[in-house]
């Protein structure tokens, strides 16, 4: 088939399936309340930031451009963000990174060495995918989303079938992320770690943890999670993005001092692009002031009381109006509460809203003002397509309770209208159409 043909064939079907990807018009999405991003500190419309960080744009030496890739030209601003970052986050040593899934790339792509296994969770992101496939690792396994069950019969079985595995010759890494983008589930870092180490005594078993989600709005300072629960000294490698609760770019990479040397040699995702730029470093600094003098904790708060509410409030209203799990729903679990003196137990900025039909609800939600999107397969796996909630510091708990109430109203919708036309049909024998108001 020609290639055109093979393009256009490709796209119907994702078309016909209602899976096609596009971008969405910027302007329409203006007068909108924000359930979407994943500004979950509100950063991006700071004031204070924004100033902040004109002042530093306006003194700052060096403010366009970088000159090239970091073995070319190692920069004032670039090296001095690192070691302030290795300070800040208490780590060994630390490797910026154009961004998380380039930072992802480049770790699993020359971490693992031949005859070495890779053991990840099975919605960990897919910039550690794409590091797998190019990976010298002997062998990549899955294990079920943030289960320590399998996580261990996942190492067991590694350790039984691979000698060098056992002998402590070979390596095996873990990857998980603490906040996961589309469940906003949270891992269990204490018990895999526990694993981890009771299963590999010769400390030849290293965790690889992505906070990308985490950064800003958990742990001290908003050090995230691996720091919430006192665990930088028993984690290989961190991953910080500073594109989502940060509103900048890039990320870092927390290594020991030999892996940053190593990929400073064999990170190809590092080597051959051009840096962040300066105005880049610049933002992300100012960003961490904020993290570092105790704005974003009081942020993250308010954040966390967000998460409470909604989650309650929806919840109530499920079960008060008998709307049906198989239309709307929140995942079975429930969500956790998070106290700073007690790092065990979490609400999340990201709600998943499960229903066989996340394109009507987001239509819905769009016409009431408001914006959560659909998300479908591939993203997620088939069966469990739903609308990604996003909150975000800056909302309102008047526009929390608008989101609860436009999806419970769009939930009676549909199922009044599938009644009428069930009845309809009962007394026509004829087809069966449905319309749902918006």
């Amino acid at each position: 088939m020609p290639l055109n043909d093979s393009l256009h064939a490709a796209l119907a079907s994702r078309e016909k399936r209602l899976i096609r990807r596009k971008l969405y018009d910027p302007a329409a999405d203006a007068h909108l309340v924000d359930f979407s991003t994943n500004d979950y500190l509100s950063l991006s419309r700071s004031p204070t930031l924004r100033a902040r960080f004109l002042a530093r744009l306006n003194a700052a030496p060096e403010i366009l451009g970088s000159g090239g890739s970091r073995l070319l030209v190692n920069g004032h601003a670039h090296a001095a963000l690192e070691a302030r970052l290795t300070a800040f986050f208490r780590a060994p040593a630390a490797l910026l990174f154009n961004s998380g899934f380039d930072a992802n790339v480049g770790f699993f792509t020359a971490i693992p060495q031949p005859g070495d296994a890779i053991v990840f969770d099975e919605h960990i992101h897919a910039s550690v995918h794409d590091g797998m496939r190019a990976s010298r690792a002997a062998t990549c396994v899955a294990f079920p989303h943030n289960s320590v069950q399998g996580l261990r019969a996942a190492l067991y079985n590694l350790r039984e079938e691979r000698p060098g595995l056992a002998s402590g010759q070979n390596s095996v890494f873990v990857a998980v992320e603490t906040l996961y983008s589309m469940d906003g589930t949270i891992a269990p870092l204490v018990q895999i770690v526990q694993a981890l180490e009771e299963l590999f005594p010769k400390k030849n078993g290293y965790l690889v943890v992505d906070e990308a989600h985490s950064t800003g709005v958990y742990g001290p300072q908003g050090r995230g999670l691996v720091a919430a629960f006192g665990l930088e000294g028993r984690v290989f490698a961190r991953l910080h993005t500073f594109g989502k609760a940060l509103a900048a770019t890039g990320a870092v990479l927390l290594v020991t001092p030999l892996v940053r040397d190593y990929l400073l040699n064999y990170a190809r995702s590092l080597i051959y692009t051009t840096s962040l730029s300066n105005a880049n470093i610049v933002a992300a600094g100012c960003s961490f002031d904020m993290l570092e003098d105790g704005s974003a904790e009081k942020l993250s708060s308010q954040l966390r009381a967000l998460s409470a509410h909604f989650t309650s409030s929806f919840r109530a209203e499920l079960t008060v109006r008998c709307i049906p799990a198989s239309l709307l729903s929140l995942p079975t679990l429930p969500f956790q509460t998070y106290s700073g003196s007690d790092p065990t137990r979490f609400e999340t900025p990201i709600i998943p809203v499960l229903t066989p039909h996340p394109r009507p609800l987001s239509a819905h939600l769009r016409v009431r003002g408001l914006n959560a999107r659909p998300i479908t397969w591939p993203t997620v796996p088939k069966g469990a397509d739903r609308v990604r909630v996003c909150l975000h510091s800056e909302n309102s708990r008047e526009e929390v309770d608008r989101l609860v109430n436009a999806m419970i109203e769009w939930a009676e919708s549909w199922q009044a209208a599938q009644d009428d036309a069930q009845r309809e049909a009962g007394a026509t024998k004829g087809p069966m159409v449905v319309q749902v108001k918006l």
